[in-house]
């Protein structure tokens, strides 16, 4: 089997890490049409790797001029988790300005990912 782990996943694709004490002041900072997406996902997570690993090889269909990226590893802060009430990783939760608008669970693959947060950018999102 292939290496899937992704050390240098942040590096290469550019988010910035927040915590459960940083999360509510980065989301106050946006703007109504600013669509935040928070990747939240742990450390040693194969499922992860695998979203990181797509997510890199995709990056040029997953960055759009109104999507801000930021991150939290789990497994250091147990309070983002349970907030959000985390059953399992990865999960993504999309914001459209302050407000939670969505959440994908599970990486769904690039096209179905980059659909929903599109819906989102445009407004047709849930």
């Amino acid at each position: 089997m292939a290496e899937i782990m992704v050390p240098e996943f942040f590096q290469r694709f550019p988010m910035e890490r927040v915590t459960s004490s940083s999360l509510d002041d980065k989301l106050a900072e946006a703007g109504r049409d600013l669509v935040t997406v928070l990747f939240l996902w742990g450390r040693d997570c194969p499922n992860c790797d695998i979203a990181k690993r797509e997510i890199l090889d995709a990056a040029g269909r997953l960055r759009w001029p109104q999507v801000r990226w930021l991150h939290d590893n789990v497994y250091d802060d147990f309070d983002l988790a349970n907030r959000f009430g985390l059953h399992g990783i990865p999960v993504f939760l999309v914001f459209k300005g302050h407000r939670l608008r969505g959440r994908i669970t599970s990486w769904p693959g690039v096209d179905a990912f980059a659909d929903a947060i599109t819906r989102q950018i445009e407004g047709r999102g849930g």
